[in-house]
């Protein structure tokens, strides 16, 4: 028995990966540049891509430009030069990866012109250029743009990883961040547009393999440091997947595209397999024959093993001894909304013999902090403690709709489809609720509705 399999973007993570990078691999790979609408009508400025080579590939490269004008340049930047994206006073967000690419000539993603303010090839560079921002500048911004919901979360989400492990980086709090090269327009433009694009290409699941950070020492205003860069290594800590050192001695990974995958990807050894119908090459700014400087994804359906779904997660847990049943009745609800997948509230005893609840919190890596403040809000815990689990297995979930003739009548239930990786239905259960309501309107006692549902679901076409 066969079924769909999910959709996967695959990132080859073998020569890092950088904010810019991104946004081209993924326009490559067929993502819709009208998703970068919602940045270009927020901020002044303009994306432009470029058919450039790198080591024979034909790739594509990205560049931010501001469109009202240069801004100036901040204190610090290094006219002509490449700068690192790794200096702490400039928030390890600059992605030098960026500069670099040449030939001239519009890709056939790109079609015939800039996306955005059609301004032939004149204006300035964003990178380098333009206001520095705050977190919270920075989230106001985000919060303002018409993004649709998943995509606003998810650059929030990235953007908070960035600050907290800047905050770590510099002993802060999240919330006295400020940003510098990070807040800037083109940090922006990279962040808020590959969550746009991710969005666009509808996929299921994103994975990558082992992330190359590249080698030697980097230079920033605190000194010299050895790269991977200390943000990078925080966003690392806090991620799915792996670093692997080289091949070559250059900044690979910066803590923006460290920041993009560290929310999206889940880690594997190497790619998985998959039925490719679209791929894409993202050029970095570095000339490093004969290693090509690209970025590859790959996107298809993922033809597993017959297994489950590896899925990052977090786990927090608190215990509480003096919470109402309204705040534990309503914690499902306002922890959903912090980004909590599954919210289990368990009787405990605690100390002196007092009854109490023990809270576990299941939520993506990124989220941990915004889900574990939410709970300390709702509930007045003084500690919730992270467990450190760093994933589950999890099935691949639908919801499908069969029919029951019950004396005469046709009733409607939907039931919960579970698959495997393969596509292969293991499991399906009747919705409680549906066969709740159907059991009221026929008389039918709720058991042999969900019984008779369940069997349905055998014959249906779409298990198969």
């Amino acid at each position: 028995m066969t079924g769909t399999s999910a959709r996967t973007l695959a990132f080859d993570g073998r020569m890092g990966a950088s904010g810019d990078m991104i946004l081209a691999a993924l326009l490559d790979a067929g993502a819709d540049p009208d998703a970068l609408e919602a940045v270009t009508e927020e901020l002044d400025l303009e994306y432009r891509l470029e058919e450039t080579t790198k080591c024979g590939i034909s790739t594509t490269a990205v560049d931010v430009f501001l469109t009202d004008g240069d801004e100036g340049t901040p204190e610090g930047a290094r006219d002509g030069d490449e700068q690192d994206d790794s200096d702490f006073d400039r928030g390890d967000g600059t992605d030098d990866q960026s500069h670099g690419h040449g030939s001239e000539g519009d890709h056939h993603h790109r079609h015939e012109h800039d996306h955005g303010h059609d301004h032939g090839h004149d204006g300035v560079r964003a990178e380098g250029h333009g206001p520095h921002r705050s977190y919270l500048e920075v989230r106001d911004i985000v919060e303002r743009m018409a993004l649709p919901d998943p995509v606003e979360r998810d650059a929030l989400a990235i953007f908070e990883l960035l600050g907290e492990a800047e905050a770590s980086v510099h002993g802060e709090a999240l919330e006295d961040i400020h940003f510098h090269e990070v807040g800037a327009d083109d940090a922006i433009a990279d962040v808020v547009g590959a969550a746009a694009l991710v969005h666009d290409l509808d996929v299921d699941r994103v994975v990558t393999t082992p992330l190359a950070t590249g080698g030697g020492a980097t230079s920033m205003s605190h000194g010299e440091y050895p790269v991977p860069t200390p943000a990078v290594v925080e966003i690392a800590e806090r991620a799915d997947w792996s670093l692997r050192g080289g091949p070559v001695d250059a900044e690979l990974l910066t803590p923006t595209g460290a920041a993009i995958l560290g929310h999206y990807a889940e880690g594997v050894e190497s790619l998985p397999p998959l039925e490719v119908d679209g791929s894409g090459y993202g050029a970095g700014g570095y000339d490093l024959d004969p290693h090509p400087n690209v970025l590859r994804v790959l996107v298809g359906d993922g033809s597993g093993e017959g297994g489950l779904v590896k899925d990052a997660i977090a786990v927090l847990e608190t215990n509480l001894d003096d919470a109402t049943p309204e705040v534990l009745g309503g914690l499902q609800e306002t922890l959903a909304d912090a980004g909590a997948r599954d919210v289990s509230i368990l009787p405990a005893t605690m100390k002196k013999s007092r009854p109490g609840h023990l809270v576990k919190v299941i939520c993506k890596p990124a989220d941990r902090e915004r889900v574990a403040r939410r709970l300390a809000e709702e509930t007045g815990t003084l500690g919730i403690r992270d467990s450190g689990a760093s994933h589950r297995w999890i099935a691949e979930r639908a919801f499908e709709t069969v029919e029951l003739d019950l004396d005469g009548e046709t009733y409607a239930v939907t039931v919960k489809v579970a698959r495997d990786a393969d596509g292969d239905v293991y499991d399906v259960s009747a919705e409680y609720d549906d066969a709740r309501d159907v059991a009221r309107a026929s008389g039918v006692a709720v058991r042999d509705v969900i019984r008779r549902a369940e069997a349905a679901a055998e014959s249906e076409s779409w298990r198969t």
